[in-house]
């Protein structure tokens, strides 16, 4: 593998771009009009232009990626994550057309991407599944018998679908037809396809996922869990590993499930396996994210591992180096999810450009970014700016060094999740580990956050004042 095209953009395409330049691999950028002065695109050794600003016209056109990558005599494509990381389609034609797909074979994306299918993948072996159906609905008299027999509340999932697309939670009879309205909608303007499914609803759960690494010569392992339960519209903003409320029993039990999982479809490369627990600690299987998860650094610092590296290498068909009992957790890791988006105003996008742009540096600080400043945050794409992880040899150490970061990270012209992720950071429930998927439900609202705004910004101008008079008290001593 000497030359490598990367299918993304920002950070992602950044992240990748380094450490296959580590390994002496040459690196393609692709990029719209509206990337053409990005970082990424300045990093990588050629750059090509793949087409207009919306991703359809650009970041999406698989087949014009792959005509660009044979004019270019690339030996490998790196799809990051979103955008074609996990179309089953894309990966195919990469594959008939002879060039490296880093990642699982087309048939486990399609496999693991339709969540009903996945379900039936791993029937056999014996993986606690939330109570519900396996197949898909269009019908409301089928969806209320259903529902009567499992018991409200429920969640209406896109079969396709997600990052929260197409998820609908049911309290009760009289909401049911509306809302599964809303999700085959939603799911059809998304993916293309409207199929939905009903499952148990499990009111209180945490979000914990287990990464996993499979070669091409069956060995498959684990590098433990992440903890994603802090989020916002079902969509992840601070993860953390390990998770602070496994035991190393139960740690084993789910590690060894997601082992499964990946054996169900014949895994191969880095993939990640989502499940949710109870509060009896009752753990399951959710979904199988078959590509590279925008929280991988958390797993990188506890493990020492870098998983793009571990992913050429199985690529390559190279074996895996380890085994699972060469593995073992060091320290912990926290991960924000900076956002443009305005956590006073339900978290909506806020781009714009980033007139000031100052990143947070240090011992166990790491950013994952691809923007600098004067650059604009583009209306076409996930509004992401960055990922600011720290690390520690406690958990409450990692959430020190966190709250420290964001408050050398300043960034002007846009709003963030930086103000979200500092309350976070500084919340009970958070730093003694007893929250859920609904941390922002039931804690946070943008009066607490103003009322610490406006009480931080207090503070900082009494130190100022004082600063102030202390200089003017100097100024005053006579010269001897």
């Amino acid at each position: 593998m000497k030359k490598m095209l990367i299918a993304n953009r920002g950070e992602i395409a950044l992240r990748v771009m380094k450490t296959a330049k580590k390994m002496g691999i040459q690196t393609v950028a692709i990029y719209s009009d509206i990337d053409r002065n990005a970082p990424h695109v300045a990093f990588a050794d050629e750059a090509i232009n793949i087409g207009k600003n919306p991703s359809n016209k650009s970041y999406l056109q698989g087949n014009i990626i792959i005509e660009q990558a044979k004019l270019l005599h690339v030996d490998a494509i790196h799809p990051g994550y979103g955008f074609l990381s996990e179309n089953a389609k894309f990966a195919e034609e990469v594959e008939k057309n002879n060039i490296i797909f880093i990642g699982p074979k087309s048939k486990s994306i399609r496999m693991m991407g339709d969540k009903l299918a996945a379900k039936e993948a791993v029937k056999n072996y014996d993986i606690p599944m939330v109570p519900g159906i396996d197949r898909a609905l269009t019908n409301i008299e089928s969806a209320l018998d259903i529902a009567q027999e499992i018991g409200f509340p429920i969640l209406i999932k896109a079969a396709a679908g997600g990052g929260g697309k197409g998820m609908r939670i049911v309290e009760n009879k009289d909401e049911l037809a509306s809302q599964m309205e809303r999700a085959i909608s939603e799911a059809t303007s998304a993916f293309g396809d409207g199929s939905v499914f009903i499952e148990k609803y499990i009111t209180s759960p945490r979000h914990i996922e287990i990464q996993i690494l499979a070669d091409n010569h069956s060995n498959v392992i684990h590098l433990f869990e992440r903890e994603c339960s802090i989020q916002r519209r079902h969509q992840k903003v601070v993860e953390e590993a390990p998770s602070s409320i496994l035991s190393p029993e139960m740690r084993k039990k789910m590690g060894e499930a997601a082992i499964n999982v990946a054996r169900s479809c014949d895994y191969v490369g880095a993939g990640t396996v989502e499940f949710l627990v109870d509060d009896k600690m009752d753990f399951y299987f959710l979904e199988m994210n078959t590509r590279l998860q925008v929280e991988h650094p958390v797993t990188e610092f506890i493990t020492g591992l870098d998983l793009v590296e571990q992913q050429i290498k199985i690529a390559r068909g190279e074996k895996l180096s380890l085994q699972q009992s060469d593995l073992k957790i060091k320290g912990h890791a926290l991960e924000l999810r900076v956002y443009a988006e305005d956590s006073m105003n339900d978290f909506l996008p806020n781009v714009g450009e980033l007139h000031v742009y100052k990143i947070p540096k240090g011992k166990n600080i790491r950013l994952d970014d691809g923007y600098s400043e004067g650059m604009e945050i583009p209306i076409y794409y996930d509004p992401m700016i960055s990922k600011l992880v720290t690390y520690g040899k406690t958990r409450i150490e990692a959430i020190q060094l966190m709250i420290s970061a964001i408050e050398d990270y300043r960034i002007e012209g846009v709003k963030t999740t930086l103000p979200f992720g500092k309350f976070v950071c500084e919340h009970e429930a958070f730093r003694t580990g007893k929250f859920d998927t609904h941390f922002v439900k039931n804690y946070y609202s943008t009066e607490k956050l103003e009322a610490e705004t406006k009480k931080e910004a207090e503070v900082a101008a009494l130190i100022g004042l004082k600063v102030y008079l202390e200089e003017q008290k100097i100024l005053k001593i006579p010269n001897n």
